[in-house]
């Protein structure tokens, strides 16, 4: 029977056929791996995530973790699924032999942890942040905090969260007040409040690592203001003792659980640091470490923000893709209706996936989910690149490319998988909108993405203000060209020519907007409809994708021949009805329209 997380046939298909994983052998830090190892990698996480992940998606959303003042409390499943993927060894299957890692490409570690987000997104949040946490103590911290932290973590004894937002500054960090005193053994202590902190409370661990930012004060005492007073501190919620046991309780404390409208397996919180309910080493204030140097912690949280950025991505694209084979499975076992042409009110009913309709919906669906699977994994198959290629070359590009991708690879699943729920509720009629059937918890828990790791309006800010300008335009040029170097390739396939010469068209005609919003001379206007931008940037870069896998399948013939045409099929929906949608929105750029940036908060 299929899979109803990912079918394992388009996996394949993305890491060997297409991101030619098994390459990656050939790299040394990847020599000890072949095809078999990662396959086994893959059936392990299949394996878990289907019977203890997926069992109770809907049982921990039903039954929400909740706080009696002193305790969180949540279903025992959670643990169990969370004790199965630690013994497997899947929270350092990324990491260094020396870390009891298995040295799996980054890659083949995102497509084995896109079962787990697929099966239940609330649970995998839990080793996701505390995978995302190592990795940033990996890159900034030394070598006592990767010993005392950062190891436990990947064994599985500590799990970790990120602290950023604050209940006054939201997404604007340059506006946090939480504050940290320098003390004289080299600690600081911390005091402030952080707000829709995931995971930031449970019983879990052994203990929680937060990592924290916080602004130390000037000479004068008072907060330096915007991002560049903001630093970075391990503040654990429990201390740890030069000999790696336990020691007292910090002042981090849980002042409240966060009740959302889906994602409810996920403790989320808001924490008081330093209020005094308890007093380590005797006074209050929760004491920290400092993460690299002074002043420094936003360019080091970006770290694991861009980790989660795409890892978000990947989530949303995962509740799309559960929700669509969900869709599916229904609409080929659901009589309902006759053809259009058929006059016997006595005949049979069929399959709603008979009806033209249902096919749009799912047709639909597949574009997105599929495009945005290829999408994800092509910006992990880049960090690979950036980390082990063997050409310099190689590894910039890697960069630059990762860069300009990831507000795309965050906000682009974030918005057209969560219609694939959409449309996945209106293919299941009325009975898509109720608890009995899973898709309306699918639908409420991807409603998260557009949100959080930045906003929907972020990344295109991030991506319109930053990135396409960054380095004088390399990274959009370095895009650009891989894109047109598909469309060169497409022109040669008369399958695929009018495709390659219908995003030729849009990537010539993004490129001249581009170049008009960045004449206008005023950053106001520039950036009015950054969203817009992104809506078909990311559009452009889906379509290229979908470029990519159909000159993979087209022509292909024997027993996957369905597959292959599935593929093609999903592409030429996505060049007849989405590409399309991008000339109105570049139109609309190019005008420098301002009917929003005018609007006055009287009239409304």
């Amino acid at each position: 029977m299929q899979s109803k997380i990912v079918p394992r046939r388009d996996l394949d298909f993305l890491l060997y056929e297409w991101l030619n994983v098994e390459a990656l052998s050939s790299r040394a830090r990847y020599a000890d791996h072949s095809r078999e190892t990662f396959n086994a990698a893959m059936d392990t996480c299949e394996q878990i995530a289907t019977e203890l992940f997926a069992p109770h998606n809907k049982k921990s959303d039903q039954n929400e973790p909740h706080f009696d003042g002193e305790t969180v409390h949540m279903i025992p499943d959670v643990k169990t699924a969370l004790d199965a993927y630690i013994a497997a060894g899947l929270m350092a299957a990324g990491q260094d032999y020396d870390f009891g890692g298995m040295q799996l490409p980054v890659v083949v570690e995102k497509a084995g942890l896109a079962y787990f987000k697929g099966a239940n997104v609330g649970t995998s949040s839990y080793p996701f942040l505390t995978i995302g946490n190592a990795n940033t103590l990996l890159k900034c911290g030394t070598p006592e905090q990767i010993e005392t932290y950062v190891k436990p973590m990947l064994a599985g004894r500590f799990f970790g969260t990120m602290c950023l937002s604050e209940p006054q500054a939201g997404s604007s960090l340059s506006d946090i007040v939480t504050r940290a005193e320098a003390q004289e053994d080299g600690t600081y202590r911390l005091t402030g409040n952080k707000m829709w902190i995931s995971a930031g409370e449970h019983e879990l661990a052994e203990n929680i690592v937060h990592l924290v930012l916080a602004k130390v004060p000037g000479a004068d005492g008072k907060l330096i203001p915007g991002v560049k007073g903001i630093s970075l501190f391990i503040v654990p919620k429990k201390l740890v003792n030069a000999d790696g046991t336990l020691g007292e309780r910090n002042d981090v404390v849980l002042a409240g659980l966060n009740h959302k409208m889906g994602y409810r397996g996920t403790t989320n919180c808001l924490l008081n640091f330093g209020e005094g309910k308890f007093k380590p080493q005797g006074k209050a204030g929760a004491i920290g470490y400092l993460v690299g140097e002074v002043h420094k912690g936003l360019a080091n949280m970006f770290h694991m923000m861009n980790e989660a950025r795409i890892g978000v991505g990947l989530g949303a694209v995962m509740l799309g893709y559960t929700g669509y084979l969900h869709a599916l499975d229904y609409a080929r076992n659901r009589p309902q209706g006759r053809a259009p042409q058929a006059k016997d009110p006595a005949a049979p009913q069929i399959a709603i996936i008979e009806h033209t309709d249902v096919k749009r919906m799912l047709l639909a669906q597949k574009s997105y989910v599929e495009g945005g699977l290829a999408l994800t994994l092509y910006c992990a198959k880049l960090v690979d690149d950036e980390r082990t290629a063997e050409s310099a070359e190689v590894r910039e590009k890697a960069t630059l490319l990762l860069d300009i991708l990831t507000p795309v690879a965050k906000s682009w699943p974030s918005q057209w998988c969560l219609e694939a729920n959409n449309l996945a509720i209106q293919v299941h009629g009325g009975y898509g909108y109720t608890r009995e059937y899973n898709v309306e918890q699918f639908y409420r828990d991807n409603r998260l993405n557009p949100i959080h790791e930045g906003t929907h309006g972020i990344q295109g800010l991030d991506l319109l203000g930053r990135k396409v300008s960054m380095k004088n335009g390399a990274a959009f040029a370095a895009l650009g060209g891989e894109m047109q170097l598909t469309v060169s390739h497409a022109l040669q396939v008369p399958e695929l020519e009018a495709y390659g010469n219908a995003l030729g068209l849009v990537l010539r005609r993004i490129a001249a907007v581009t170049k008009t919003l960045y004449g206008v001379g005023d950053t106001n206007k520039m950036l009015a409809n950054a969203s817009l931008y992104l809506e078909a940037f990311g559009h452009a870069v889906v379509a290229w994708i979908w470029l990519e896998q159909a000159l993979l399948a087209v022509g292909k013939s024997g027993h996957d021949a369905d597959f292959y045409r599935g593929k093609l099929q999903a592409c030429a929906y996505f060049f007849q009805w989405e590409l399309p949608k991008t000339a109105p929105q570049l139109d609309l750029l190019e005008s420098i329209d301002t009917t929003t940036l005018d609007m006055q908060d009287a009239w409304f």
